[in-house]
């Protein structure tokens, strides 16, 4: 679809649309063909003509962009919960809801953030390593909250060393209805620049080729998740597949737990980046994944 607007655009712009052409469309059913395309395609055809200008505005085309819940998305953009951030929200054309909402909406004191994917509008969250419940993390010897841009929240849990390794997390949420994938963001050595340049430190990496890390995921409406895998990529973030769950309805919160723990103590496990857990509309996703065993 993306190819053929380009197509389309790249003709009218040339001239090539012959006899009464697009330019000539009604606005309204300029509008109509609007409601088939994804919102970047819709704002590439708005720079066309006049009524597609005019129809990328019409708020029954971002309407049925949003998701059906978007009133309580909306809730959490700063100040919307009060009077005032009530008035600006009635005030608000749904094409500037859907801008406003495909940025970062920070909630929890800013550990956790949603926003909506610009292409097809569906809801992803990240939740900071911060918001979750690590196994000694106020303990030095084990456990550091290291700066970093490689993260979208500017800092990551680094683990040196430690017997027991568990992370755990919850959510509840009021998620627009389809499937959504949890992953653990996860990255084996220490990142940093040099020079310019991006290096990747190994030398506290180990343990995690002795016992595989085990992930877990339920919600409050009975779904279950479990799998496994070994951490074994080295100098990349890598998406950690935990599981899938089903949004049927956004009329009651659903309250996730999540974790990933290797607690086999044995032997020591260290040099592992912790940055997020993120949960994306199942199918998108924007890095590396690996699919654990179940």
């Amino acid at each position: 679809m993306g190819a053929g607007v380009s197509d389309l655009a790249a003709g009218m712009e040339a001239g090539r649309v012959v006899g009464a052409g697009l330019g000539d469309l009604p606005e309204l059913c300029a509008a109509e063909v609007l409601l088939h395309l994804d919102a970047p395609d819709i704002c590439r055809l708005a720079r066309l003509n006049r009524a597609f200008r005019g129809a990328a505005a019409a708020d029954f085309v971002w309407e049925a962009k949003l998701p059906e819940n978007y009133g309580y998305l909306l809730g959490f953009v700063d100040g919307a919960k009060d009077g005032e951030g009530r008035g600006r929200r009635s005030m608000m054309g749904k094409k500037e809801v859907y801008a406003r909402l495909a940025k970062a909406v920070p909630f929890d004191g800013g550990n956790k953030e949603f926003w909506l994917e610009k292409s097809k509008g569906g809801v992803c969250i990240a939740l900071s390593s911060k918001s979750l419940v690590i196994t000694g993390i106020d303990d030095r010897r084990y456990w550091a909250h290291m700066p970093t841009t490689e993260s979208r929240f500017h800092s990551v849990a680094y683990l040196q060393q430690i017997w027991w390794f568990e992370v755990v997390g919850d959510l509840e949420f009021c998620f627009p209805p389809g499937t959504y994938s949890l992953y653990f963001r996860l990255h084996l050595g220490k990142a940093s620049t040099r020079f310019g340049r991006r290096v990747c430190s190994s030398e506290q990496i180990h343990g995690w080729d002795r016992k595989p890390v085990r992930f877990q995921l339920s919600t409050s409406d009975g779904q279950h998740a479990l799998s496994q895998c070994y951490l074994d990529e080295p100098g990349s973030w890598v998406l950690y597949h935990v599981g899938d769950f089903v949004a049927s309805s956004t009329e009651q919160p659903m309250k996730l737990k999540f974790s990933l723990a290797q607690i086999d103590c044995t032997h020591t496990k260290g040099g592992l980046c912790v940055d997020s857990v993120v949960i994306y509309p199942k199918g998108f996703q924007q890095e590396k994944v690996i699919s654990s065993q179940k």
